[in-house]
């Protein structure tokens, strides 16, 4: 990529704004979306209760299960 520079100053004073994403933006997500769907690609996921999230937090933020996401099944919540 090319090199560019911009004085802090002209930002601040202009009231202008720079941003940046390392994933891309709404185009590129839905082409991922629609390659995965047409791929039969899926994330590995595994449903728990409401009660479980404390458990999961922890096994996520240790390391203990880098292999899943965690999805809570919504009909556990309590009122």
């Amino acid at each position: 990529p090319d090199t560019f520079q911009m004085m802090a100053f002209d930002l601040i004073m202009g009231r202008k704004k720079l941003a940046g994403s390392l994933i891309g933006g709404i185009k590129e997500t839905q082409e991922m979306l629609d390659f995965c769907s047409k791929h039969k690609i899926t994330p590995d996921t595994e449903l728990i209760a409401a009660k479980d999230v404390n458990k999961a937090y922890h096994e996520l933020s240790t390391g203990a299960n880098d292999a899943s996401r965690f999805v809570i099944d919504m009909a556990t919540l309590t009122k």
